[in-house]
């Protein structure tokens, strides 16, 4: 089969001729891929910065942003069928008896740093004609979806760090609360038309997919939302924001002070774009009570000045939460599959083109070592 492989001793990354993957379990799916999502950490991994390929194998198969159809399934298969659709997660458990969330399913909060990741670390990834995995790993996706289910396992990270935002935000009266509605924010989400963010205001940092898909879900939670980017207040992106019902902030005409002064007091950060002196700066504008999350990881570079004083002095004077977020469980997925349609009904044409290049495998150099632009390019088998 053809993938796309990367040969971290030789430095190289080339099309290779791969072994087809066969059924070795009862609950085992192969899969014929249809999309795989090309992000930074594909190309991080093709500058060499990480990667692991599998125990005996010079090459990892990239790819970790998978849309796929069920082709055979083993004889004890019972939660997809021939013909679904599916998402695959990516990361898995680690071996360790004494790791409570691996053994628990929860992969995602692995307390060894021992899990292995599909596309990423120790277990090749989806960016070749067929895979094979376990059941459990498996979200189906509706046919009607189809055409933008690869966008899933990206909107994942929003959806880990929303349910993480609601938890955490139970240590105080934050959610909108009305006598005739219910103040748990998880449960107003069907009570209330607003959402459960409703009165409070949220910024996203960066504009690519995985900043447009948080800004979505953040606009669908209820929160006044603004995205704040790089990009010119007359670009693409800007125009697909505000189509959303968000309002759009250029970092080419304001700073993060004058961010502040527009949008008002700030509630909650979604980071998501990997810059840490960006992100370090805007946490100084952080309200009261606020939650600033990181999904970003930035690279290797020279350290920057941070006023660390500040940012303890407001942690501590105005209540605020900061944490980190990555990878997903089962929950994300399927919060991530029941928000697409969502996003497919209220916006339909912003969701649509947040995918904006389709492309064999073949010319998979142009997306991970090109500029091609747009916002999410994938490649296709279909």
């Amino acid at each position: 089969m053809k993938a796309v492989g990367v040969f971290p001793e030789t430095r190289q990354v080339a099309l290779v001729d791969h072994p087809e993957p066969r059924l070795t379990s009862q609950t085992d799916v192969k899969l014929r891929m249809l999309e795989v999502g090309v992000c930074g950490t594909d190309k991080e991994i093709c500058r060499f910065e990480y990667g692991t390929p599998p125990a005996g194998s010079s090459y990892l198969v990239l790819g970790h942003e998978s849309l796929a159809e069920v082709v055979q399934i083993g004889p004890e298969v019972s939660r997809v069928r021939l013909g679904d659709v599916v998402v695959t997660s990516v990361r898995r458990p680690c071996p360790h008896q004494t790791c409570t969330a691996c053994r628990l399913g929860r992969p995602d909060f692995c307390f060894t740093g021992d899990y292995t990741e599909r596309g990423i670390k120790q277990r090749h990834g989806f960016m070749t004609e067929l895979v094979v995995d376990d059941e459990q790993n498996l979200n189906v996706v509706p046919a009607d979806l189809r055409h933008i289910g690869v966008l899933v396992e990206p909107l994942t990270i929003a959806e880990k760090a929303l349910t993480q935002v609601w938890q955490v935000q139970e240590r105080l009266p934050w959610a909108w609360v009305s006598l005739d509605r219910s103040p748990d924010p998880i449960h107003a989400r069907g009570n209330d038309d607003a959402g459960p963010g409703r009165c409070h205001t949220a910024v996203v940092l960066g504009a690519g997919p995985v900043g447009l898909l948080g800004a979505m879900a953040l606009v669908s939670a209820g929160f006044a939302t603004a995205v704040y980017s790089r990009d010119s207040d007359t670009s693409e992106k800007a125009r697909t924001v505000r189509s959303i019902g968000a309002r759009y902030v250029s970092a080419a005409t304001h700073t993060v002070p004058q961010l502040a002064e527009e949008v008002g007091s700030i509630d909650l950060v979604y980071e998501a774009v990997g810059a840490s002196s960006l992100a370090f700066e805007t946490m100084k504008v952080l309200g009261t009570n606020g939650v600033f999350v990181f999904t970003g990881v930035p690279g290797r570079k020279a350290p920057v000045p941070v006023d660390t004083d500040l940012l303890m002095r407001n942690l501590v004077l105005r209540n605020q939460v900061a944490f980190g977020t990555v990878n997903a469980g089962r929950d994300a997925f399927e919060a991530a599959i029941r928000d697409l349609r969502l996003f497919n009904d209220r916006f339909p044409l912003a969701v649509s083109s947040l995918i904006t290049a389709r492309v064999p495998i073949e010319a998979h150099g142009d997306l991970l070592f090109g500029d091609p632009g747009g916002i999410k390019n994938v490649i296709s088998f279909a």
